[in-house]
């Protein structure tokens, strides 16, 4: 018996990019659970995340607003309760959103106490999740698991993903103290696992659900159980896309010279020395290697999920969903991580597979696509309106194989590196925290970014240079397009700036247009 509604999965795998899938062509990487998604659904292979680092990036995908409007600049920037959110709105559709993993927001300290404890983290739930299994930064409920298994975790987090033997001076492919059935992912996905057969049919009454898993591999520490850490030999794979040392790159902008100047090997391969900078070539090769290896033991996670919903008789009622938050610079620029302008960090992967649209089955879209663009599609899968405020656009016409005559010919993000804690970047650039910042729009050809505070704008052209190795935005040759990807990028601000009242006006005759309700859309 079908439900009335259909089911939503909404996944999310932190730190995924979007070229790192063998649906989406990638030379070396095996991901045959998300091809199968793929082939069932709708790839989008233009997809970009509108900000990082976790918190940012998740407020784009979550509230369908870009950066400039949700003002979620940095983990631990709250995000304002006027906004709406996709777990709200599920909501007001008769679902009980439930969440497995984190979302990374902070709330909204004007409606705490001082002291409420939910303040003294970042990590909160967005509002309207219920929460069955929260796995915070700490990674206590799944350390506490291990343990119960037999697995030594008093090493906590980071610690416990270390190589076996491995002193933390050298790469290491060896495997972590846990297997491949052991791992975050792994964890994760038996919760929602156990909790959907908790789940009534809908012949005895059951209502249909909504489950938003949030992983986060293949974020690092880089490390991975058997067989998944030598699955990737080091040597395969394309060149990385940077200069030839990694003093040229940060001489290429005073902005890349502070981020690779700060980057600390620990901070990914726990109690390892030195910057990032300082790998060699090989140690690239296998820390990609691995990172491809994460990204393929999440892969296997996401079959036992697709083999859970068949066997319950689900499949052909639920709505899926599977991105990430934000991608990964691999290497490439002599950096590991995320942030900063590079499409590596801001390209990430979008498959929906709505299974009452079985025509479109298979297609491959490759028109630009931006988190933003989530929670407006599901609205649009659900039957509900989308609040026209919104920044974000259904891509249910794609989903259709009716794509729409007029669409964005470009895409963008947003980048805030203010340190409101410390103030490292304030001082470090002699800037006022709001102007610790960056836009991209980046085209087909032309990408164009913009700095606040007076630092100097790169301008590339991506049809000759896709590495991104030569800024043309102090050429006069080029002056020309670097006003127009200007200009271009103001009407993008100009018409994107927060419409939540703006589309509504107060007359003789009562209220104009749609305003924004709260607290749902």
């Amino acid at each position: 018996m079908a439900r009335a509604k259909p089911n939503v999965l909404l996944i999310t795998c932190d730190q995924w990019r979007g070229d790192s899938l063998s649906a989406a062509g990638h030379p070396v990487v095996r991901t045959p659970n998300t091809d199968a998604l793929a082939a069932e659904g709708v790839l989008f292979r233009r997809h970009f995340g509108g900000a990082a680092p976790c918190s940012p990036a998740r407020a784009c995908l979550y509230t369908g607003l870009y950066q400039m409007n949700n003002r979620v600049c940095r983990n631990g920037s709250p995000l304002d309760r006027r906004h709406g959110n996709i777990a709200l709105a599920a909501r007001a559709l008769g679902y009980d959103p439930t969440l497995f993993g984190y979302t990374d927001v902070s709330p909204d300290p004007r409606h705490h106490a001082p002291e409420d404890p939910v303040l003294r983290s970042y990590e909160g739930v967005l509002p309207g999740f219920t929460v069955r299994q929260l796995l915070p930064e700490h990674q206590k409920p799944w350390l506490s698991w291990l343990a119960a298994r037999g697995v030594d975790a008093s090493a906590g987090h980071p610690y416990i993903h270390r190589p076996l033997g491995n002193v933390g001076k050298t790469v290491s492919t060896s495997p972590p103290v846990y297997s491949a059935d052991e791992t975050p992912a792994a964890f994760i996905a038996g919760e929602f696992i156990r909790w959907l057969g908790e789940q009534d049919r809908p012949e005895d009454g059951g209502r249909a659900w909504f489950a938003h898993l949030s992983f986060i591999s293949p974020h690092p520490p880089f490390i991975v159980p058997e067989p998944y850490n030598t699955m990737y030999d080091p040597a395969d794979g394309p060149d990385f896309a940077r200069r030839k040392t990694w003093k040229r790159e940060a001489n290429a902008h005073p902005f890349l010279d502070y981020v690779i100047g700060r980057q600390k090997k620990g901070k990914f391969l726990p109690r390892m020395k030195g910057k990032v900078h300082d790998f060699s070539p090989e140690e690239f090769r296998a820390i990609r290697a691995l990172y491809w290896g994460m990204i393929s033991e999440t892969d296997a996670q996401l079959g036992r999920i697709w083999n859970a919903i068949k066997s319950r008789g689900d499949w052909d009622d639920t709505i899926i969903v599977l991105t990430s938050d934000h991608a990964e610079m691999m290497g490439d620029h002599f950096m590991l991580g995320k942030g900063g302008f590079f499409d590596q960090s801001f390209h990430i992967p979008l498959v929906i597979r709505d299974p009452r649209r079985r025509k479109a089955a298979g297609a491959i879209v490759d028109r630009f696509t931006e988190a933003v663009d989530v929670m407006p599609t599901l609205l649009d899968l659900l039957g509900t309106a989308v609040p026209p405020h919104l920044d974000g656009r259904s891509l249910q016409p794609f989903m259709d194989g009716k794509p729409p005559a007029v669409w964005r010919d470009a895409a963008h993000w947003e980048f805030d590196f203010r340190s409101i804690e410390k103030g490292s970047a304030e001082r470090h650039f002699r800037l006022k925290p709001q102007q610790c910042n960056l836009a991209v729009i980046r085209g087909e050809r032309w990408k164009y970014v913009h700095f606040g505070g007076g630092l100097s704008p790169l301008l590339y052209d991506l049809e000759n240079d896709p590495g991104e190795l030569e800024n043309l935005a102090d050429d006069r040759a080029y002056a020309p397009i670097r006003l127009e990807m200007a200009e271009r990028l103001l009407s993008w601000r100009a018409e994107h700036l927060d419409q939540s009242l703006a589309l509504s006006a107060l007359t003789e005759g009562g209220v104009v247009g749609i305003p924004a309700a709260l607290p749902l859309v």
